[in-house]
């Protein structure tokens, strides 16, 4: 069956940025399905684009996991296994502690209430049907903490780590059974954060990362069963 996906210009965007979001799009809504090969031409006809920003997007998207490069086949959407997953999950588990700790004793009054504002966010796109809509606002409350840090390194390697990760965080939102748990943990990581309680708001944020892994691997394990 032919994918259903297309372009979306955007005159702020490059041209080869647009090409990678659709690309990317359609591979976490599962319009690129796991092993399906990607071939430049057919996709540069689909999308109405040279091939250059399709191969520039095949690119990215083997950086950040969601594409395999295959000796002499080419490019393939991957799938996603239960130890690329872990291997994610445990580098972002060690990051998240360190940043929530910084966090606790820099954050100010504005950025906490930038979180509440977040988190309500959060809640009201989640009576969206768009599971995308949905990870960009679990993202962007994860963001405030990263920024709250003041480490420039250490959010450059959360953003980078987060690209990987995307995947997992939208296979974990396509079930609604998890919603009312990841609101309740946004608030609690929000109140032990404005109290600088660092030993509680490090324990909650690593329950919300357990969670994660261990709603991802019950997915894996039924598509594999």
């Amino acid at each position: 069956m032919e994918p259903n996906f297309k372009v979306n210009m955007n005159e702020y965007l490059p041209l080869r940025d647009v090409v990678f979001n659709t690309l990317r799009q359609a591979i976490l809504r599962g319009e690129l399905k796991p092993g399906e090969r990607l071939m430049e031409i057919q996709l540069a006809n689909k999308l109405g684009v040279s091939r250059t920003p399709i191969r520039e997007a095949i690119r990215k998207l083997e950086l950040e996991g969601l594409v395999l490069m295959i000796p002499r086949k080419g490019a393939e959407v991957a799938d996603i296994t239960e130890k690329s997953m872990r291997d994610v999950l445990e580098v972002r588990k060690a990051l998240e502690e360190l940043a929530v700790q910084l966090t606790c004793d820099k954050i100010t009054k504005e950025q906490i209430r930038e979180l509440e504002e977040a988190a309500e966010e959060f809640k009201r796109i989640l009576e969206s049907s768009d599971v995308t809509e949905i990870a960009e606002a679990d993202v962007h409350f994860h963001d405030i903490i990263y920024k709250a840090t003041d480490n420039q390194r250490l959010i450059q390697l959360l953003n980078n780590l987060g690209e990987q990760m995307y995947r997992y965080r939208v296979e974990y939102l396509k079930n609604p059974e998890a919603y009312p748990q990841l609101v309740a943990e946004h608030e609690e990581i929000i109140r032990h954060i404005e109290r600088k309680e660092k030993e509680k708001a490090t324990e909650i944020v690593c329950k919300h990362i357990d969670n994660q892994v261990e709603a991802v691997i019950d997915v894996i394990r039924m598509k594999n069963n």
